[in-house]
């Protein structure tokens, strides 16, 4: 591994720790070069999952594009950074459980959704009005209603 501080190539491990899943090592490591410290993760890399937008495009999954869009409805509220990666490790998890490499946008949010709606109400409210498409105040009114 390359140490980004010098860019030395004979770094040292200094503790391995497997995520509670098994999906994610943390390593932490050391430069013998430089003698400072960096973290490296190391995830599984699998069959790459494509999205079926509404609109019948095709685009391949990205992890970020999900955790900006639940980072945004999240926004002043009580959901921690922890929560969103947890959401994000979920969704993706089931998603590459799945039969198909081919998942449609629509599941996707439904996915999130779901699990907004146990968090933080008012997140769920925020990313069903995008996911969903509220176009008036009555589209909002009646999912506020289903929340009481």
């Amino acid at each position: 591994m390359k140490c980004p501080y010098c860019t030395h190539t004979d770094t040292e491990v200094i503790e391995t720790r497997d995520s509670e899943d098994l999906r994610v090592t943390r390593r932490r490591r050391n430069c013998p070069e430089c003698e400072k410290r960096f973290t490296t993760y190391e995830r599984i890399e699998s069959v790459p999952l494509t999205v079926v937008k509404k609109d019948e495009r095709r685009e391949q999954f990205d992890r970020e594009k999900l955790k900006r869009g639940i980072w945004r409805a999240s926004g002043k509220t009580t959901i921690k950074a922890e929560d969103i990666d947890r959401i994000v490790d979920e969704v993706e998890r089931e998603l590459i459980g799945s039969d198909s490499t081919e998942v449609d946008s629509k599941k996707i949010g439904l996915l999130v959704a779901k699990r907004l709606k146990k968090l933080d109400k008012v997140a769920y409210i925020r990313f069903a009005s995008v996911f969903r498409q509220f176009v008036d105040i009555e589209d909002f009114e009646k999912e506020v209603q289903k929340l009481l």
